[in-house]
């Protein structure tokens, strides 16, 4: 696959076609004014070669860098040919650098995905990173249930964001709002105004996911009308002390799950990756606030029905130090499975496994829960913990 290059005064495109086996490549650099279409049923794939790849990270798929107007569309396949890099981490084996993601637009403005089929990626599958006016519509995204990390759209520090109309199927989250780390070189930067709608989620480890890269803020965001079907969990939101960052102004309403382990999650002592065992990660004092303390408030949540849930109807917790602000969580009908298999709803030190039960709070002040219904409930409705304030509850209970 040749790069794709175009000047800013004229679009140019690269149409791919004919049969199933039609074309194996390398990556491909998108350019400014430039468009991929993919035509039925030509099939991209992905090279699984480490010779030609930068020092940090591995090219991904398909690449832009700084572009204006760029795009992926059409009713073709790319296929990243993820097997050898998943193979590559199930062995232990140390890469020198990290696995390429399939697509990955970056300071890039109007940017377009459509319509296209992506599978098998061998990391992320689609990652614009501080890109400003983005559409993901009408995309397919199949990676296998056990390839790990294959998130499906991973929107990180972008403005502007709409992700409609799309059916993904992965080994990691579905979708994940990013906004980089304390570590990042460059300034961290808000993921903001962000829509997501009309989706499909299957099997990923979240529905929609916040975090736990947050350290740039994520706020201004709305999801709605989605179907979150066996996800571990449905909305969840993740982060620790030393990230940082605001999460707020959230909207979650009209979703439908099924079989999801837990419905909603807010964890801030998400303890993956190295600086997660960290000793204060997991520490339950009150410890100093300053500029690494994350804060999550002004979280709406409505309309939404869930059921063979199998873990808890909700774990919502904030920070000793920094409590959720202004959670509301309301007409939300919760049915547990007949038989549920237990398991941990958080990822975080000191959760326990739990079998239908209903939803743990804890460091929180000024929220409601109202017009909440558990069906199969094994246990209290709600298991508050000594450190929540002005909370409200309504909650009714039904047996199978």
């Amino acid at each position: 696959m040749s790069a794709i290059s175009g000047a800013s005064s004229s679009a140019e495109a690269m149409s791919v076609s004919g049969p199933r086996n039609a074309m194996n490549s390398g990556p491909a650099s998108v350019r400014r004014a430039s468009s991929m279409i993919m035509r039925a049923p030509g099939l991209s794939t992905g090279s699984s070669s480490l010779g030609s790849a930068p020092a940090r990270i591995h090219q991904p798929c398909i690449f832009a860098d700084g572009e204006t107007n760029v795009s992926v569309t059409g009713l073709g396949t790319i296929d990243g040919g993820g097997s050898f890099w998943w193979d590559e981490v199930r062995r232990g084996e140390s890469l020198e650098a990290a696995r390429p993601t399939l697509i990955s637009f970056r300071h890039s403005t109007r940017v377009t995905i459509r319509d296209v089929v992506l599978e098998n990626s061998p990391a992320w599958t689609v990652h614009p990173f501080r890109c400003n006016d983005v559409r993901v519509s009408g995309v397919r995204i199949k990676n296998p249930a056990d390839s790990p990390n294959t998130d499906g759209i991973d929107p990180e520090s972008c403005r502007n964001v709409r992700i409609t109309d799309c059916h993904i199927d992965v080994g990691d989250d579905c979708i994940a709002i990013k906004a980089g780390t304390e570590a990042s070189s460059a300034d961290p930067a808000p993921c903001e105004n962000v829509i997501i709608a009309n989706c499909t989620m299957l099997h990923g480890h979240g529905g929609v996911v916040i975090g736990s890269e947050m350290s740039g803020d994520v706020r201004g965001i709305v999801i709605s009308d989605c179907v979150f079907d066996g996800t571990d969990r449905g909305v969840r939101l993740k982060t620790r002390r030393g990230r940082g960052g605001v999460v707020e102004d959230l909207r979650i309403t009209n979703i439908v799950m099924r079989r999801v382990a837990c419905p909603f999650v807010f964890n801030p002592f998400y303890f993956c990756g190295p600086e997660g065992k960290l000793p204060r990660v997991s520490d339950r004092s009150v410890l100093e606030v300053d500029e690494t303390t994350p804060t999550i408030r002004r979280v709406f949540i409505s309309n939404v029905s869930a059921s063979e849930v199998s873990s808890c109807a909700g774990f919502i917790s904030g920070l000793p130090e920094r409590p959720l602000d202004d959670i509301t969580i309301v007409d939300v009908s919760i049915s547990f499975a007949a038989d549920p298999v237990p398991s941990v709803p958080a990822m975080a030190d000191g959760v326990p496994e739990m079998a239908a039960a209903g939803f743990h709070i804890d460091f929180v002040r000024n929220s409601r829960l109202s017009g909440v219904s558990l069906t199969g409930l094994s246990g209290d409705a709600i298991t508050a913990g000594a450190n929540v304030t002005n909370l409200t509850a309504e909650v009714t209970t039904h047996d199978h």
